[in-house]
């Protein structure tokens, strides 16, 4: 009897998915700040190539670097980014559908390329000619739904992709509206109509890194007990 009790077991609620470190508060904490960190340096390279490419303009006198050009671009896409990252685990774990599919560190860092090269496919001075937006626009589209069946194939993960899709559009239209930046030669009302599948690709990448990093602090949870 004595020696079942020293028995260690693990934590009823862990699943494929980390209920706490030292604690579920602390974990959370801790999940959220690499991902808001991930977010932050996604939004600088690509906003960078951006504003290189000539795709979006923001005002002559903020343009000095890096960091002061569009100041508030990379912390809204950090908090994003800690948002959705945190919320595809949680999804998971309520709908009772733990993400299995590719889970691995060289698969999500390959989605992450390839989320790069989509975002880099927008950009109007590219060697493939496109005859028009709309074919442009239907291309991105079949990249950033096939970005999706490549390394993720739930339906929780489409689902959130097309909600992230639809919001993150939302807002950026709102923004335009009132100013604060805008596209050129828009052609979806104030923003670019390949706008959403760049939103829906970093949607399944950021969600496919919450789940990773979700994942990986199970499994030491799990070596953590049978070391002890």
């Amino acid at each position: 009897m004595a020696e079942n009790d020293a028995m260690p077991t693990l934590p009823k609620k862990c699943g494929p998915y980390i209920s706490s470190v030292t604690s579920r508060g602390m974990n959370l904490v801790i999940r959220g700040i690499v991902l808001f960190f991930i977010g932050v340096f996604l939004a600088l390279v690509l906003n960078l190539l951006q504003i290189q490419r000539n795709v979006t303009l923001f005002p002559p006198d903020v343009i000095t670097s890096i960091f002061s050009s569009a100041w508030w671009v990379p912390p809204c896409c950090g908090t994003a980014s800690a948002v959705i990252g945190l919320l595809y685990p949680c999804m998971d774990r309520h709908l009772g559908e733990p993400h299995k599919f590719k889970r691995e560190w060289s698969s999500v860092m390959r989605c992450v390329a390839v989320f790069v090269g989509i975002n880099h496919a927008s950009a109007p001075a590219q060697k493939v000619d496109f005859a028009n937006n709309i074919q442009l626009s239907l291309t991105l589209a079949a990249l950033s739904i096939g970005l999706w069946w490549t390394f993720d194939r739930s339906r929780s993960g489409f689902g959130l992709g097309v909600g992230i899709a639809f919001l993150a559009t939302l807002v950026s239209q709102l923004l335009v509206y009132n100013g604060v930046y805008q596209y050129t030669s828009p052609d979806f009302l104030y923003v670019r109509s390949w706008l959403p599948c760049i939103f829906f690709a970093g949607g399944i990448t950021m969600g496919n890194i919450g789940r990773q990093l979700a994942m990986y602090e199970c499994k030491v949870i799990a070596e953590k007990s049978h070391e002890d």
